[in-house]
């Protein structure tokens, strides 16, 4: 069922984003400056994510309401999720129905990747700086069935070819970069007519769009939007969730308090950053029955538990992005390094509760009389078979089990009998 749901929800937004690949063909768009109101300067150098489909919108809403003759995107991204890619094409779409054109720059040696080069492709004007890329722009399903691979492909090419066309680009490039993963040097893109110009500073790139005369408004992510980017990383969500857990698990342990309210925060923030992005449900219950195994570690102590918890649980922090739709994929090399750093960290848990808690816990266990088995003492008075003995400096009422036992002898203890201690004669 949670499979026909996410299929259907694919569906929908490949439909979505065929029906804006042909919205964005009517000539219902702002292709000149129709004002002399400040140029709104949008710094993108982050990945395209729900944080940064927020910030768009609200350097978006800003320029509509200064009256702006020009939106800018400054744009050094790697690309990110095709749901917020398709959010800011929108957005963009949006500016110029309102009059206001948008431009992407892309400064020297930087990057207008996957799905950033969709976001470039839908504005008015491209210009790249020297030593700069756009694309490639294959869209990734992770984890997906290889026909929702190719569903999402021949969306993200309709929408691509749809997009170059509208605004007069080189279609067959931008056929290139989607089905063959292709990208284009700076050079090349002024060549093959992807861009419309070369530019090494911001400031002539907007001498090239005659915008030179106007007020120039920079804006950034708030705080709130870096927060909700950082949080729609499914890596860094599930790593909170899992880190949260065993915080807790050993606060419960040494009694504190500190380390309850850090791991509670942390599951909060991992459990939201889960939700912004929908996670994959499949990832989520990795985890939870995860949690519960380092739970049992408080119980078992044998340290399998928490080893065989964290290890799950690594499995679980992979799975949360199955099924989402990236350019480029989230999953990489440095992924598989972090997921094996907490494996590592797991076992080295495991150990610890094995060889340092779980003696502690014995130790603590044999307190009081118990702590007495196998101590030696001496007879304070005639064991006949009960009197009195001293142990470890206290005197206890006695028992022995090997016959009557004369005063001041040496004595072992084998077992108790409540509160009386059951001694053996300790051999000279």
């Amino acid at each position: 069922m949670i499979g026909q749901i996410r299929s259907k929800g694919k569906m929908l937004f490949l439909i979505l984003l065929l029906a804006l690949s042909g919205a964005y063909l009517p000539p219902k768009t702002a292709t000149a400056v129709s004002n002399s109101g400040p140029i709104v300067v949008i710094n993108f150098d982050v990945q395209v994510d729900p944080g940064s489909s927020l910030f768009v919108k609200r350097a978006v809403g800003f320029a509509k309401d200064q009256g702006a003759s020009a939106l800018v995107i400054t744009m050094n991204t790697p690309g990110g999720l095709l749901n917020d890619m398709a959010s800011i094409i929108s957005l963009i779409a949006d500016a110029n129905s309102s009059g206001i054109p948008t431009y992407t720059y892309v400064p020297p040696n930087s990057l207008a990747g996957s799905a950033g080069s969709f976001i470039a492709f839908a504005c008015n004007k491209i210009i790249m700086g020297k030593g700069s890329e756009i694309g490639p722009s294959k869209p990734i399903v992770v984890g997906g069935t290889q026909l929702e691979q190719e569903h999402t492909q021949a969306g993200m090419l309709s929408l691509l070819v749809g997009l170059a066309q509208k605004w007069g680009r080189n279609s067959t490039a931008a056929y290139n970069m989607v089905q063959n993963d292709v990208a284009y040097s700076a050079d090349e893109a002024l060549r093959y007519h992807i861009i419309n110009a070369q530019a090494n500073s911001l400031d002539e790139a907007i001498n090239d769009l005659g915008l030179t005369e106007r007020t120039q408004i920079t804006l950034n992510e708030s705080i709130y939007e870096q927060f909700i980017s950082a949080l729609s990383n499914p890596i860094l969500d599930g790593i909170l969730i899992l880190i949260g857990v065993i915080a807790i698990v050993l606060d419960i342990q040494h009694g504190s308090v500190l380390l309850t309210v850090v791991g509670a925060v942390s599951i909060l923030a991992g459990l939201i950053g889960t939700e912004v992005i929908d996670a994959s449900l499949l990832g989520f219950f990795i985890i939870a029955i995860a949690a519960v195994l380092i739970f049992l570690e408080l119980k078992l102590a044998h340290g399998f538990s928490m080893m065989a918890g964290v290890i799950l649980g690594a499995f679980g922090i992979y799975y949360l992005a199955n099924g989402l739709s990236y350019s480029p994929s989230p999953i990489n090399i440095s992924v598989d390094v972090e997921l094996f750093a907490i494996v590592a960290a797991g076992i080295l848990l495991g150990l610890y509760f094995r060889w340092v808690i779980s003696p502690l816990r014995q130790k603590s266990k044999m307190t009081g009389p118990e702590s007495l088995i196998n101590d030696v003492g001496i007879t304070i008075s005639d064991l006949s078979p009960t009197g009195e003995v001293r142990v470890g400096g206290v005197i206890w009422r006695a028992e022995s089990a090997s016959g009557n036992i004369s005063k001041d002898q040496k004595i072992r203890v084998k077992r108790l009998n409540g509160l009386v201690l059951i001694v053996e004669k300790e051999a000279d």
